[in-house]
């Protein structure tokens, strides 16, 4: 299996930004350049396991969260992004985006049921 590192860097992207930290800073406190932090970012660079428990410690985040949808059981980390995608929402917004979730749950039920009946 081929790992996104393009997916990669984006999720690093977005634990950093939340962390409230430039790409200089957090270069710094991992130990790497400017540009290396810039290409693991924009997916240019394989990040290693060593940087990516690095950049995961200085993020406060778990390596999975980076690494998600490279692996094919990661309910825990998806569901912690939901969470987070709500974390600002109030509740109108959440309403919709519940009754959203839940006509794409069932079409997308509807629809693997389907392709086991072909």
């Amino acid at each position: 299996m081929e790992l996104d590192y393009k997916e990669i860097g984006k999720r690093v992207k977005i634990a950093r930004i939340r962390a409230d930290l430039t790409q200089e800073a957090l270069a710094e406190k991992a130990g790497l350049s400017i540009t290396h932090m810039s290409n693991i970012e924009n997916g240019h660079s394989k990040l290693s396991l060593p940087m990516a428990v690095a950049l995961a410690n200085v993020l406060s985040v778990s390596v999975d969260e980076f690494l998600c949808d490279s692996v094919i059981h990661s309910k825990e980390v998806f569901s912690h992004e939901v969470q987070m995608l709500l974390e600002d929402c109030d509740d109108y917004e959440i309403r919709i985006l519940t009754d959203l979730l839940k006509a794409a749950k069932d079409t997308i039920r509807k629809d693997m049921k389907l392709k086991q009946q072909e």
